[in-house]
């Protein structure tokens, strides 16, 4: 029965759950906890497969009144299948980070080659880098030596304000370290099985992190300079949906809604939104694996 609930837990949070709640407008509202949710939803999945694994052979041994060998045969092959899973997960974590930081390193050694520092050096932060180029674009390259990158088409279509804005949030990305997080949902999306794999959890993360950059800017130059920013690079490169800063069409409007809204973060939805990420993974230990390890410990040949 306890295999049973944990695999119906599991594939609610894979696969009807990121449905609901990308599609839900509170966490713009509240989206750092938004964020912290989104992993717990992911690591409680993780460990509910743990679980099925690991409480399915048993309880089907038990029930059928299996002697010790065969029992001892189920737990060996429940431990082999949970290590694998972690096993996976583990090389997709390290594959991704690699891949990440070997192209951050070459992409941070051509924008060191190509700037244009005469072009900025009253802009301020020691990291900037400005690009020759008409197509307004706008970024940042995280790690140990991180980069702002903006191209002389920003420079032409913000004003001053409009650029410390830009600045502040990709200086926030880098801050918070915003790529690590994108790493870890990366590495699990690209670690589960195609049936259960599903992209919502990496947008919605990737524009929730865009909010949280949005608010921290928001804070230190104002909303207006912000969105008025954000308006004008889209309208520069409107067709570009790949290059133009805050992703594509739909959440960038989610993006101009919430600034022109000019609302700020709500603290009753973050508590909320923190306790439902800790109860995640605390009540189906408590409430489901406790009471099966109990009767477990006594059934295993350990």
């Amino acid at each position: 029965m306890t295999a049973l609930l944990l695999g119906a837990l599991g594939l609610t949070l894979s696969l009807v759950v990121p449905g609901v709640l990308a599609n839900a407008r509170w966490p713009d509202r509240a989206p750092a906890a938004a964020v912290v949710l989104w992993q717990s939803i992911t690591l409680t999945a993780v460990l509910a497969a743990l679980g099925v694994v690991l409480a399915a052979p048993e309880e089907v041994t038990r029930a059928a009144g299996s002697g010790k060998p065969v029992a001892e045969a189920a737990l060996i092959g429940a431990l082999a299948v949970a290590a694998l899973i972690i096993l996976r997960l583990l090389v997709s974590l390290i594959g991704v980070t690699r891949r990440s930081r070997a192209r951050r390193a070459r992409h941070r050694m051509l924008v060191d080659l190509l700037d244009r520092a005469e072009q900025h050096r009253e802009l301020g932060p020691g990291n900037l880098r400005v690009l020759d180029g008409a197509l307004p674009l706008a970024y940042c390259v995280p790690g140990r030596r991180p980069r702002v990158v903006l191209s002389n088409g920003v420079l032409e279509v913000l004003d001053r304000e409009q650029i410390d804005a830009v600045l502040a949030h990709e200086q926030t990305h880098l801050r918070q370290r915003h790529d690590v997080v994108m790493e870890s949902f990366t590495a699990f999306y690209r670690a589960v099985p195609r049936p259960l794999r599903s992209r919502l959890p990496l947008d919605a993360v990737n524009l929730l992190l865009e909010m949280v950059a949005d608010d921290a800017a928001r804070r230190r130059v104002g909303a207006e300079p912000l969105r008025a920013a954000l308006e004008r690079l889209t309208d520069a490169v409107p067709l570009a949906e790949d290059v133009a800063p805050g992703g594509t069409g739909e959440a960038r409007h989610r993006r101009l809604e919430r600034l022109a809204a000019s609302h700020h973060p709500s603290v009753a939805l973050t508590v909320a939104a923190g306790a439902a990420a800790v109860g995640l993974l605390v009540l189906p230990t408590v409430i489901l694996v406790l009471p099966w390890l109990d009767r477990a410990l006594e059934a295993w040949p350990l």
